[in-house]
């Protein structure tokens, strides 16, 4: 029996609930369990619980084992003196309050289903790709709408709170956090840190100097990417290597120690074109941060995102290999992977600090009209039957994978209550 699952089955009252007792004998009538508290003290507040002819409102605190209480220190911490009923999973030794007197004590350990048990069990040891994929589940469609929107919510409130934190790390910059942020999405997973990194080295004041000079702020990118050290042939290179040795004594820049990967990864998401397509949309942009906030128009937005790599990148992926020609345009696809994961929560997080509703609402509209996101755990939600029909799902899902299923918080998830619900019955036989 874990803590969490104990909690679980008093929240909910998943229990035999006939002819109650504590210990001592007193009949148990649980009118209200409580709220549950995440918070320092006892771990339902608010109970209302009729013991013997009382009726008793206040906490109530719950262990494996009723000696946890004074293993935990609880006799003498002030947030335990209102405890009203102690429920415990087995009763191995009498506890007293603070003024000396026992416990009210309910034991669960034989009035729970065996069946809620097993399967509990099933779900914290499986390895699937989810822990209830092997379980046959028949969750309802307003359910299951409801969890995505609060999975949603999760999501973008945790995504809001990382750009609030580069908020404060920059002086409340609104436009700096924006490059910090779009930098580290160019990165494509593999890369983000590294991008995050460069973009910190090179403020976007300084790149605003150079804006309509699409050569040198390739080499100021390239150049602290640390692209440009070795002996190169080609003019192209060669000319950024000397822009960015005058730049980098120019402006005392500091170069971040950083490693870019371009090991088993399509040549498109190279990190040297998506630094130069990173290079043509701060060329071709201003003020991106502004445009944003101030476009109502998901359409307008995608298309001052769709650019394509100076003229040297039609024909390389990689500086002095020459291919054929293929211009490097941004694409859809990541077109759409900036807004997710970069505009969408930009937009949020100032609606979130500002207090402006409109902006956190148009935040979720554009991803109501995105395609949702392929990639694996998309794909494994689709295989057990649960489709994303736009990106506020693929969002919801990705959240649901990362945050519950890999993490087996099976009692938080409704999917994961809904299937224990199904088995429980009020007596174990």
């Amino acid at each position: 029996m874990k803590e969490n699952l104990l909690q679980f089955i008093w929240q909910f009252q998943y229990f035999n609930r006939r002819g109650l007792t504590t210990t001592a004998g007193d009949a148990i009538q649980v009118i209200h369990p409580g709220n549950f508290n995440s918070n320092q003290g006892a771990d339902f507040s608010e109970a209302r619980i009729r013991i013997g002819d009382t009726l008793w409102a206040g906490n109530v605190e719950l262990h494996i084992r009723s000696g946890d209480w004074h293993l935990h220190g609880h006799s003498a911490d002030k947030n335990y003196h209102n405890i009203i009923l102690h429920v415990v999973w087995e009763q191995d030794k009498s506890v007293q309050d603070i003024s000396g007197n026992n416990l009210p004590t309910l034991v669960l350990q034989n009035r729970v289903s065996k069946f809620l048990l097993n399967k509990y069990e099933g779900l914290m040891n499986t390895a699937s790709f989810i822990p209830c994929e092997e379980h046959e589940l028949a969750i309802g469609p307003l359910v299951l709408l409801a969890w995505k929107q609060r999975l949603l919510a999760e999501r973008l409130e945790a995504r809001a709170a990382t750009v609030l934190i580069f908020l404060h790390q920059n002086n409340f910059h609104w436009e700096e956090t924006f490059w910090w942020l779009l930098s580290k999405n160019f990165g494509v997973k593999v890369n983000t840190e590294a991008f995050e990194k460069i973009a910190r080295s090179l403020p976007i004041l300084l790149l605003a100097k150079h804006k309509n000079q699409i050569q040198q702020l390739e080499a100021l990118l390239f150049g602290q990417a640390g692209l440009l050290e070795k002996e190169f042939t080609e003019a192209y290179p060669v000319m950024l290597q000397k822009e960015y040795r005058f730049f980098h004594k120019k402006y005392h820049l500091q170069k971040p120690d950083l490693q870019l990967y371009f090991l088993r990864m399509r040549p498109a998401n190279f990190p040297t074109v998506r630094l130069a397509q990173l290079a043509m949309l701060t060329c071709k942009s201003s003020h991106l941060f502004s445009r944003i906030i101030s476009e109502n128009d998901l359409t307008a937005i995608k298309k001052m995102l769709d650019v394509t790599a100076n003229d040297y990148w039609h024909y390389h992926y990689v500086f002095e290999e020459a291919t054929e020609l293929n211009p490097k345009k941004l694409g859809g696809q990541m077109i759409d992977n900036i807004v997710i994961n970069t505009v969408v929560p930009l937009l949020f997080a100032y609606g979130l600090h500002y207090n402006e509703q409109s902006h956190k609402e148009r935040a979720i509209t554009w991803l109501e009209m995105l395609a949702p996101e392929k990639n694996k755990i998309i794909a494994g939600f689709a295989s057990l039957g649960y489709t994303s029909s736009n990106a506020c799902d693929s969002q919801a899902f990705l959240h649901l994978k990362n945050n519950y299923c890999d993490h087996k918080r099976c009692l938080e998830c409704a999917i994961g209550n809904t299937l224990l619900i199904t088995t429980t019955t009020n007596a174990p036989n």
